[in-house]
C-alpha cells in the first residue's frame, strides 16, 4: 500500500518523506516480525519500548519508522523514512484499519463491555444471530471464532493490528456480523479506535482493574468510550453505572430484572443447570417463555443482554428465544467437571468480587452439602480487591482453601496474605495451600458427602503464570488426574 494512503488520518507532527507514493509491504508493531519494505510502529509496552528495537527494525528492512513526539528524530534522518506523531498507539490504530481497508465497514459489528459477563453474552448474542441466519465472528476471552473455526485467543480484545487483520480473515470467509468483547484496557489503549461499531453493549461495572484505571471513575470513563463510537447502546438499567450512561444517552436500549425497562425477565426460576423466566418487550408486550442451559441469576441477565442486542437490531421474540436455548455449556463460566454421588466439581473464571458473590450466590441456590470454594487471587493487578474477595468468600462458603491463580511477578505468599486480611474477617473455616494442584487434591481427597466444589479464578485458562514460566494448567484435566490417582 502506498504510504499517502497508508497513513490517511494520521496526525503527522514531523517526517522526512518527501514521495508519499512509495509502497509498504505490510505493518509491524515487533521488531521482530519486521520483514524488508515494512512500517514499523514504535509502541511505548508496559515493560518495553518500541523505540529502543528501532535498529533492530532497520537491519530487518524496515522501510518507514513512526515514532511519537518525544523521540529524537535527527538519529533517523539518514537512515530511515520516518514520521513522528503525537500517539503511537492511535497511530497502530489507525494505519491498521487503513491497511486493511476498514474491514469492519463491511459487517454488522457488537461490542460487548462490563466487568462481568462479557463471554457469555457474546456466546448468546452469537447464538441469536445465527438462528436468524447470519454467519458470525466472535472475538473474546476464551476463543475466536470465524462461523464454527476456532482460533485461540491472546487478549479478551487483540491489538489493533491483529485486530483489523482478524476483521479482514472474517470479511474474506464472507462472515456478515462480528461479536466481540471490548475490554477496558482495549478502549483506554486506542485498540479498538478505528471500529464501526454498530450496537455498543453493556452489562456491569464492578470493582476490577483499579491497578490500571486508579479509580472507578476513570474504569467507567474508559467503559463510555465503547458508548461514543456506538450507534445503537443497549445497557443494563439496573446497574448504577449503566444508569449513568442511560443519562448520557437516553436512547439507549434499556433490560433488567427489577427496574422498569425496554426488555425484562419476568418470574424468575433458578434450578440446578437451568433457569426458566418469561421473556418481555415493553413496547409491544411479547413475551416467551424462555429456558436457558445455564444455571444463576447472573445468566439471565447475560441473556437480556443478548435478547436486547437483538431487539435493537429488529430481531423477533421467537428467533431471539430459539437462539437463547441453543446455548449450552459457556466454557470456564458455571462449568461443571465433575458430579458424582460424593460431590460436584464446578470451575468458574470468577475473578472479581462482584463475580466471587454471583459465582456463590448461584452455588447457595443449588448445593445440598457444604460451600468448599477454592480460589485466589492474580499477580501485577488490582491490590484493593483481594481484602474484599477474602472477605466474600467467607461469608459465602462453608470452607475456604485459599490458594494461587496466577502470581505472575508476585510472590504467591503475600497474594494470600492480602486475601486473609479480609477472610479473616469472618468466622469462616480455611486452609492455605499455595500450590494450585496440591489445593484441588486436598478439595477432593477431603469432600464430604453432597460437597458443592467451587474452583474460582481460573475457568476456560488452560495455563498458570508463575514468576518465572507460564505452564499447563487445564483444571478439568488437574481434576481427572486427581480422581485417577485416588481411585488405585
Amino acid at each position: 500500500m502506498k504510504i499517502n494512503k497508508l497513513i490517511e488520518g494520521l496526525e503527522m507532527i514531523e517526517t522526512n518523506i518527501k514521495n508519499f507514493d512509495e509502497d509498504i509491504k505490510d505493518v509491524a508493531y515487533s521488531s521482530k516480525n519486521v520483514e524488508d519494505g515494512f512500517a514499523f510502529i514504535c509502541i511505548k509496552g508496559f515493560k518495553t519500548d518500541g523505540h529502543e528495537y528501532i535498529d533492530e527494525a532497520i537491519e530487518r528492512g524496515a522501510k518507514l519508522i513512526i515514532v511519537d513526539e518525544f523521540y529524537d528524530t535527527s538519529k533517523l534522518k539518514d537512515k530511515v523514512l520516518f514520521i513522528k506523531t503525537s500517539n503511537t498507539r492511535k497511530a497502530l490504530s489507525v494505519i491498521s484499519a487503513n491497511f486493511f481497508e476498514h474491514p469492519s465497514k463491511n459487517f454488522l459489528l457488537i461490542g460487548v463491555t462490563g466487568t462481568n459477563g462479557k463471554t457469555s453474552t457474546t456466546f448468546m448474542i452469537k447464538s441469536i444471530l445465527e438462528q436468524s441466519g447470519h454467519k458470525v465472528g466472535l472475538i473474546g476471552t476464551v476463543k475466536n471464532m470465524i462461523g464454527q473455526k476456532e482460533i485461540e485467543a491472546k487478549h479478551t480484545t487483540p491489538e489493533s493490528y491483529d485486530l483489523q487483520k482478524l476483521f479482514f480473515e472474517m470479511k474474506k470467509e464472507n462472515v456478515d456480523s462480528v461479536v466481540m468483547e471490548v475490554s477496558s484496557h482495549s478502549l483506554e489503549l486506542h485498540r479498538v479506535d478505528c471500529c464501526d461499531f454498530d450496537v455498543g453493549v453493556f452489562t456491569n461495572l464492578t470493582q476490577d482493574h483499579l491497578d490500571f484505571h486508579g479509580t472507578m471513575e476513570n474504569y467507567f470513563a474508559a467503559k463510555l468510550k465503547l458508548f461514543e463510537m456506538s450507534k445503537k447502546r443497549v445497557v443494563n438499567v439496573d446497574d448504577e453505572w449503566g444508569r449513568k450512561i442511560i443519562r448520557i444517552y437516553p436512547d439507549s436500549v434499556t433490560y433488567g430484572i427489577n427496574s422498569k425497562a425496554d426488555v425484562c425477565a419476568m418470574s424468575v426460576k433458578l434450578y440446578v443447570n437451568k433457569n426458566q423466566f418469561e421473556l418481555r418487550q415493553l413496547d409491544n408486550d411479547n413475551k416467551e417463555q424462555v429456558t436457558l442451559n445455564i444455571p444463576g441469576i447472573f445468566s439471565v441477565y447475560n441473556a437480556l443482554a443478548a435478547a436486547s442486542c437483538a431487539y435493537a437490531l429488529g430481531i423477533d421474540l421467537k428467533t431471539i428465544k430459539a437462539g437463547l436455548e441453543s446455548v449450552k455449556a459457556i466454557p470456564g463460566r458455571f462449568e461443571i467437571v465433575e458430579s458424582n454421588d460424593k460431590f460436584t466439581i464446578v470451575i468458574d473464571y470468577a475473578h472479581t468480587p462482584d463475580g466471587l458473590l454471583n459465582l456463590m450466590k448461584t452455588v447457595d441456590e443449588v448445593a445440598k452439602g457444604r460451600k468448599v470454594l477454592l480460589f485466589g487471587c492474580g499477580g501485577d493487578r488490582d491490590r484493593t480487591k483481594r481484602p474484599i474477595m477474602g472477605e466474600i468468600a467467607g461469608k459465602m462458603a462453608d470452607f475456604v482453601i485459599v490458594t494461587s491463580d496466577n502470581p505472575r511477578t508476585e510472590d504467591p505468599i503475600k497474594i494470600i496474605e492480602d486475601i486473609l486480611v479480609g477472610l479473616q474477617k469472618t468466622n469462616a473455616e480455611y486452609v492455605v495451600i499455595p500450590d494450585r494442584f496440591e489445593a484441588i487434591k486436598y478439595a477432593i481427597k477431603n469432600a464430604k458427602e453432597n460437597d458443592f466444589i467451587v474452583l474460582a479464578g481460573k475457568g476456560h485458562e488452560t495455563y498458570q503464570i508463575l514468576k518465572d514460566r507460564t505452564i499447563h494448567f487445564d483444571e478439568r484435566e488437574v481434576v481427572r488426574s486427581i480422581l485417577e490417582e485416588l481411585k488405585k
